[in-house]
């Protein structure tokens, strides 16, 4: 059974995850287009911070970061041998739920051009296209998105 709870990025199957994920991100994009955070920085008091496990192993990460006036999702990963099996889903509903309940206005994103399959769990789940947001620099490989969570329709996307 998929359980999806808070945990500790420093530990070492959410850590090797992460590293995985940083190393694959590596390969598809320009280093200085990688906004990913370390587990160290994924301590930080402002994030909240979910693995997705099955028995022991370690099958996905998830964060929310809270910002000001939005959530931001990060560190979402799924490992390879574990995608197609709900995974993520499990994953950004746990982040939705600890947003609602911190009561932010929307969940926002970024990803990178190409990461298909990702692209469509977020657009399945409510997400859609945006433009840049908070630090990110422009460039031409990351996907900006975002989800209302009030029940007021947009939550200023541009």
């Amino acid at each position: 059974m998929l359980i999806v709870a808070p945990d500790d990025p420093c530990a070492p199957g959410p850590r090797a995850l992460l590293q995985d994920s940083r190393a694959m991100m590596l390969d598809l994009f320009p280093a200085e287009d990688c906004y990913g955070l370390t587990p160290e920085a994924l301590t930080a008091p402002h994030i909240a911070f979910f693995t997705a496990r099955e028995g022991g192993a370690v099958l996905g990460t998830g964060a929310l970061a809270v910002m000001e006036g939005y959530g931001e999702v990060k560190a979402m990963f799924t490992a390879p041998n574990a995608r197609g099996r709900g995974v993520g889903a499990a994953l950004l509903r746990q982040i939705e739920d600890e947003a609602r309940a911190r009561a932010l206005p929307c969940l926002r994103l970024e990803t990178g051009k190409g990461l298909d399959d990702a692209i469509r769990l977020y657009e399945r789940d409510g997400f859609e296209r945006r433009g840049i947001f908070g630090d990110y620099q422009p460039n031409e490989t990351s996907v900006f998105m975002e989800k209302p969570l009030d029940d007021s329709g947009a939550a200023g996307a541009i």
